[in-house]
C-alpha cells in the first residue's frame, strides 16, 4: 500500500509549527523535481501563507488541515489535468 501524500504534508507542515526559534519557516512543495508551492510559517501570527509557483497567487491560512489539502490539491493538479 502507497503511504499517504496528505499525512506526509501534514507531518511537515507540523515540523514547522514546532520549530524551536521564532523565525518564520519556509518549505518548498514540488512534484516530479517542477516546485509547485513555497509555504510559510510566521510563529508570531500562527498563520500559514502559501504562493503557488505558477501563477504567483499568495493564499494565507489559519489552518493546518486547510493549507495541508490546498497543498495536496496543487501536488496533484497535473494528475488531474492529464486524465
Amino acid at each position: 500500500m502507497k503511504s499517504s501524500q496528505l499525512v506526509a504534508i501534514i507531518k511537515r507542515l507540523e515540523a514547522m509549527q514546532e520549530a524551536t526559534d521564532s523565525e518564520i519557516q519556509t518549505r518548498l512543495f514540488e512534484k516530479n523535481g517542477v516546485e509547485k508551492g513555497m509555504v510559510s510559517y510566521d510563529p508570531k501570527t500562527q498563520a500559514y501563507e502559501l504562493e503557488e509557483m505558477d501563477n504567483h497567487q499568495v493564499f494565507q491560512f489559519d489552518n493546518i488541515d486547510l493549507v495541508a489539502m490546498e497543498i495536496y490539491d496543487l501536488l496533484d493538479d497535473t494528475d488531474t489535468a492529464e486524465a
